[in-house]
């Protein structure tokens, strides 16, 4: 067995027993915390300046058939702002609103599927982004819940935004036109924290210039975070009963770019995602705003984070930004 074979099974082996199971208890991960890295010196977004849209779209959605070299289905789910009233359920098919918005692609967690978050999604849709979520062939509910597999998703991830943002040029698409293909975040809960975490290390996708990271930890992807300066914004709960808060932290006190970490005191794996509720407006706010800041530009934006993750007093902010 070669010497470079041995660390990746070692972290896959460790890997399969950290996430035994997004969506239900299982053990608690708890590695040792790395050093605190130099503060990073490079300002951030990378974007110029700007502003993000004032008002709330509509939302449309559709589905997109992918599939990564023949063998790893991966259907896309596309929720976007729309012509229309905002405020409603996403209507599929409905007409793409006018603008260029920027692109997020979420991974969701162990037997998940990307509806199971369209509460969150939808409330990012409808503040001016399109969010793009992949459904991985062996970690998604049916599937044979291959936890190993989730050391794959960052080229998932990677492939299936090859595919999205060639939309913008697709002659006849309802995107043509319609994506700013220059800024893009990456975003994920649980295993899908893991793979949005690999995008930023060892799958380092260049493209992407912020993260949003849910209930994730460093297992099996590391922590040598590489590129260009990308935002990392981190949420999770310290009640977490399969992802311990530790090994969140863990990976936040790695980042050496402009980094914050959203803390629930009483929040558990990440339930709060995927029902209306106070704690989920508070999350959805505060990540819209942090994508706001870090994809438009939008200086207003950054400075009303410390507000909305402050509101009704269900969270901290450790904010480095």
């Amino acid at each position: 067995m070669s010497r470079r074979r041995t660390p990746l099974l070692l972290a896959a082996a460790l890997l399969s027993v950290g996430l035994a199971g997004c969506s239900a208890a299982a053990p608690t991960v708890r590695p040792a915390a790395p050093p605190e890295p130099p503060r990073a010196t490079v300002p951030a977004p990378r974007v110029p300046a700007g502003t993000a849209p004032a008002k709330p779209f509509a939302v449309g959605v559709r589905q997109l058939k992918l599939n990564r070299d023949g063998s790893r289905p991966l259907p896309v789910t596309l929720w976007y702002p729309a012509r229309g009233e905002a405020g409603g359920a996403a209507e599929r098919g409905a007409t793409v609103a006018a603008g260029r918005f920027p692109v997020v692609m979420f991974s969701h967690g162990l037997s998940g599927r990307p509806d199971d978050y369209r509460e969150l999604l939808t409330r990012w849709a409808a503040a001016g982004f399109v969010v793009a979520a992949p459904t991985f062939p062996h970690t998604t509910r049916g599937a044979d819940g291959n936890v190993l597999d989730v050391l794959n998703q960052p080229a998932d991830v990677s492939y299936a935004l090859d595919k999205v943002l060639a939309l913008d040029g697709k002659a006849g698409d309802p995107l043509r036109g319609r994506l700013a293909t220059d800024r893009v975040a990456a975003a994920g809960h649980s295993a899908g924290g893991v793979t949005t975490i690999g995008l930023f290390t060892a799958g380092r996708d260049k493209r992407l210039d912020a993260g949003v990271v849910f209930a994730g930890t460093a297992l099996g992807v590391g922590t040598a975070f590489a590129g260009a300066a990308a935002p990392q914004l981190f949420v999770h709960g310290e009640a977490d009963e399969v992802v311990d808060y530790a090994a969140g932290k863990a990976v936040y006190d790695a980042v050496p770019w402009p980094k914050a970490m959203l803390s629930l005191p009483k929040g558990d794996h990440g339930r709060a995602l995927l029902t209306d509720g106070t704690a989920l407006r508070v999350i959805s706010d505060t990540t819209a705003e942090f994508l706001r800041w870090t994809l438009y530009g939008d200086e207003a934006a950054r400075k009303r984070l410390p507000q909305e993750a402050a509101r009704n007093d269900i969270a901290t902010l450790d904010d480095h930004l």
